[in-house]
């Protein structure tokens, strides 16, 4: 993306968030009780889960670090993806950066407060839907955007005339590259898992008077299991985004590769490398050797004629 993209997403992520935190504000300081005008309704709620309060049921401590971790992860998703897909791709873009900014508005509420403040109804004083709040309605905007991008937009992410099928252009290469970024990830979730458990531990058993045995399987046994799941996407998503990034980076000098065998052997033909691809510079360096090797074909061929 330009910097121009990157601004305008990033401010489209933070207006959302900041008009769902203002709205939030607004509802915790004045509405009182069930009122309705029209069609629309609004009442004071704490939603412990998710949307709609879904994972509400969970425990309290496995929901909250679950719920609120799983949003800072899809900010990295969200980053990874936006730098991989297509520029033309700008409905999905803005459809992610919509979708980005309601799960933020959320899970910021989730931070402070423990609980998710929803305000809004639809329907009427005897029957109406769930409680829920500006950041869930603006999510299924961003979903509604998304899949109308990847209908509409289709042939961008799966060009039928698509010459480097395999992502594994330069397997040793390119296996070098995702064992070193994944041996970086892997490090870096070892270290905090470590660091985060013994944490927990101590703070429980200098916390607590006696025995904390009981205290820390309540505790450190869901810490465990969403640290986990958490640490396994995280690597999965280091791991697709590596064999994006390294293709990215072999495709080229593999079509470069090729492009000088076929110069080589007499076939004059242009580089074409894809959008996103590194090292754009290879495609004026090829027409420069193009147009090397015709002019010394072309003087060759003259000093061979007959005087």
């Amino acid at each position: 993306m330009t910097r121009r993209d990157w601004y305008f997403n990033l401010c489209t992520v933070a207006s959302i968030w900041g008009i769902d935190t203002l709205t939030k504000w607004l509802a915790v300081e004045h509405i009182k009780g069930v009122r309705f005008f029209g069609p629309f309704g609004f009442v004071l709620h704490y939603n412990p889960g998710a949307m709609l309060g879904t994972f509400a049921d969970l425990p309290p401590i496995l929901r909250i670090v679950s719920l609120s971790t799983g949003g800072m992860f899809l900010c990295f998703i969200y980053l990874a993806i936006q730098h991989l897909i297509s520029h033309k791709a700008t409905h999905l873009r803005f459809g992610m950066s919509i979708l980005l900014g309601g799960i933020l508005g959320n899970v910021t509420d989730r931070i402070v407060r423990g609980a998710v403040t929803d305000f809004l109804l639809i329907g009427s004083l005897q029957r109406s839907t769930p409680a829920f709040n500006v950041a869930d309605a603006v999510q299924w905007v961003g979903y509604g955007l998304i899949i109308y991008s990847l209908i509409k937009d289709g042939s961008l992410f799966w060009p039928e005339k698509n010459f480097r099928r395999s992502l594994w252009v330069n397997p040793i290469f390119q296996v070098k590259y995702l064992a070193t970024l994944f041996a970086i990830g892997l490090g870096f979730v070892t270290i905090s898992g470590v660091f985060f458990y013994t944490y927990l531990k101590v703070t429980i058993d200098a916390l607590v008077i006696g025995t904390a045995s009981e205290i820390e399987r309540k505790f450190l046994t869901p810490f465990f299991i969403t640290y986990i799941i958490i640490a396994i996407g995280f690597l999965l998503t280091l791991y697709i985004v590596g064999r994006r990034l390294s293709h990215r980076t072999a495709g080229p000098l593999y079509a470069f590769e090729k492009f000088l065998e076929d110069l080589l052997s007499g076939k004059d033909r242009e580089l074409r490398l894809r959008a996103g691809d590194e090292f754009q510079h290879l495609e004026e360096l090829s027409q420069r050797l193009r147009v090397n090797f015709k002019q010394r074909a072309e003087n060759e061929a003259t000093k061979t004629l007959p005087p």
